[in-house]
């Protein structure tokens, strides 16, 4: 009987040391990274660790479906991305789901609800000419002298000055009832001078003299009617303010100012947020100003600035002012004493560090490629995080030990084979999770945790479809050296295959799927593809050792490959045909 061919494969056999060395260098190099990088373990997700998680979803403007695309959606996460960071917020994860969704997961100890409307405020930012302005609701209580009720410093630097900056005014609009006044589209005509200087101008006593009213000096007549039937009081009203309103259009917006809402006529767009290039908060040590919102701006929003600011210094109060408009909130409201040029202005007033904060974050990064609507809100406590965690590894231990004891039970001391495979798969599991956090920000979710829970019934049918094929070997006579080679050929192509269609519907479900969900996905994906490198680089090596030594090789009742008990046949020989008769001649 011809000997079988000894090539590569035949090599690899007789050398099992080489890929069980190959695999345990790999742990040992994966481990070492681990702790060099500082992060040892895996990166909880929110419902695990506690935190919110918000889904946006990108709507069509106008029905322009093309809008929604992956450069918009990159931009619109990356703007996102800014304006969390810009509130200090670390760890916080903001990535594309499917093609039109954004999930924003911020991590617990940061301000939510101030993350939340950073990240939920998805229009775009305009600065526009306040027309009209008055405050509503019971808070409102007009100021007697008609003078801003916060007291901010009007002044602003000469144009001409060394510095190129010059202040706006304090985000304050007079607390006194002032819905009259010379229409702001007047001052924006070629002839700038006023006409008539004491129009809207306080009178000797401090209170506001009679003036035109917005209707009748050109403001729409559609935006007047909503501006006089807004109550900015009410949330319902402020959530609607705006809404629909085009750059080009005359239109409504509330905003807060020491707790009482103001409810603004504002005029089209002069600026647009996409014109800043910068702005920051600083505190003002020098003049004692507290803190206050540097800007910088673009070639032309320089010249529109300019523009505006001039114009608007021009007229009286609240006619001098511009609101700075976010979803349809003003979130602010300076006045103007003088032309603004340089490029670069300041916004000062009674601010503190937050407000500077969030309103420098909102004019450097408020201006999105696409509206979004807020799909859902989740938030997790910290302790409600915990006991999910516990529940979830108490699951898998659970599930892990139930295995292992069919294992046993079924296997006997072929089940330490399996018992140390399932070992190395978890070993690898927990090192590469962890290095994912910090590599891709892979964080592990409930649905995650599940996903590692369901590869261990995976792992382990791997081991028993090669422990099956050995048995299947052993019954037909051989002995346990050659039925573990023989054996692995087909029980490689049935490994290799199961795996296969476990990735697919992984990578398929990862795919299609958003949230929550893709974190299970990734997690089967992961395990099935570790099961692969486990059972060729671990379990068939070892189990090839275990053949030579004499405890399983003779087929011991406790090593779970006794030929009696697994009804072998008897064992096959080799038989040598019987030596050819010799052939006789005759002579002649």
């Amino acid at each position: 009987m011809a000997a079988p061919k000894r090539g590569r494969n035949a090599s690899a056999q007789s050398k099992p040391g080489r890929s069980l060395a190959l695999i345990l260098i790999a742990i040992v190099a994966l481990t070492g990274g681990m702790f060099a990088s500082g992060h040892t373990t895996p990166r909880l997700g929110i419902d695990l660790a506690g935190g919110t998680s918000i889904t946006l979803r990108a709507v069509p403007e106008d029905g322009n479906e093309a809008a929604i695309n992956k450069t918009n959606m990159d931009t619109a996460v990356s703007i996102m991305e800014r304006r969390v960071n810009g509130l200090g917020v670390s760890e916080a994860e903001v990535q594309t789901q499917g093609s039109r969704n954004i999930i924003v997961n911020i991590p617990k100890g940061t301000n939510s609800e101030q993350a939340r409307d950073q990240v939920g405020t998805t229009a775009k930012l305009y600065f526009r000419p306040v027309l009209a302005t008055e405050p509503t609701g019971p808070a409102a209580t007009p100021s007697p002298s008609g003078s801003p009720s916060a007291s901010p410093s009007a002044s602003g630097k000469p144009a001409d000055k060394a510095s190129p900056s010059a202040s706006a005014g304090a985000a304050t609009p007079s607390a006194s009832a002032t819905t009259q006044g010379r229409a702001v589209t007047d001052a924006l005509k070629a002839d700038p001078t006023p006409s008539g200087s004491a129009s809207g101008s306080p009178s000797a006593s401090g209170s506001p003299s009679a003036s035109p009213s917005p209707s009748a000096n050109g403001a729409d007549s559609d935006a007047q009617a909503a501006y006089a039937a807004l109550d900015c009081s009410k949330e319902s009203a402020r959530n609607k303010a705006g809404d629909g309103s085009k750059p080009e259009d005359t239109t409504v917006g509330c905003g807060e100012i020491q707790g009482v809402w103001y409810k603004y006529l504002l005029g089209p767009a002069a600026v647009d947020g996409t014109e800043v290039k910068k702005a920051q908060a600083v505190y003002d040590t020098q003049s004692g100003a507290g803190w206050k919102v540097q800007m910088d701006f673009t070639g032309e929003g320089d010249k529109k600035f300019s523009d505006i600011t001039g114009k608007l210094a021009q007229n009286p109060s609240p006619q001098n002012q511009f609101g700075i408009v976010l979803d349809g909130q003003v979130v602010s409201s300076p006045f103007v004493s003088q032309a603004i040029t340089g490029g670069n202005a300041e916004i000062s007033g009674s601010f503190t560090q937050e407000e500077a904060q969030g309103l420098a974050n909102m004019l450097s990064y408020g201006a999105l490629p696409l509206t979004f609507k807020e799909d859902s809100v989740t938030t997790v406590t910290a302790a409600l995080g915990g006991e999910q965690l516990e529940a979830g590894l108490i699951a898998g231990a659970i599930g892990l030990a139930l295995v292992v004891l069919y294992l046993v039970i079924y296997y006997r001391g072929l089940s330490l084979v399996a018992i140390a495979s399932l070992l190395i798969s978890a070993a690898l599991t927990y090192v590469i999770m962890s290095l994912l956090g910090p590599a891709i920000g892979f964080a592990l979710n409930l649905p995650a945790v599940c996903g590692a829970i369901v590869a261990i019934g995976i792992t382990a049918d791997s081991f028993i479809v090669y422990f099956e094929r050995v048995r299947d070997e052993i019954r037909e006579g051989r002995s346990l050296r050659p039925a573990v080679e023989r054996a692995w050929p087909r029980a490689r192509r049935t490994i290799l295959v199961s795996d296969f269609v476990s990735f697919l519907a992984a990578a398929v479900l990862f795919i299609v799927t958003v949230g929550k969900v893709q974190g299970f996905a990734f997690t089967l994906g992961l395990t099935t593809v570790l099961d692969v490198v486990v059972v060729f680089f671990f379990t068939k090596p070892l189990l090839t050792l275990l053949a030579r030594r004499t405890f399983f090789a003779d087929g011991h009742p406790w090593s779970g490959l006794d030929p009696k008990r697994l009804g072998a046949r008897p064992p096959l020989r080799r038989t040598r045909r019987p030596a050819a008769a010799p052939v006789e001649t005759k002579e002649a």
